[in-house]
């Protein structure tokens, strides 16, 4: 978007974020879900039909970011 029809530039970094999060929240109020493209869906599909063949959800979110954490110090 190189002439974006609102000149955001005159925000701070924490205006930004919030008319980002104003911005992804009004999408909650249209009607029909967004598209997903042919890759989206195959990708999906693919993750759902793993889990169902071994059943494991995964790791609890504290978990994983604590391994993240580890890692980055």
């Amino acid at each position: 978007m190189p002439n974006p029809i609102f000149d955001f530039r005159h925000l701070t970094a924490e205006e930004r974020v919030q008319l980002a999060e104003d911005l992804w929240d009004s999408l909650d109020e249209l009607r029909e879900p967004l598209p997903l493209t042919a890759a989206q869906a195959e990708e999906l599909d693919h993750r759902v039909e793993e889990y169902r063949r071994d059943g494991n959800p995964g790791k609890p979110w504290a978990e994983a970011l604590a391994v993240i954490e580890q890692s980055r110090s």
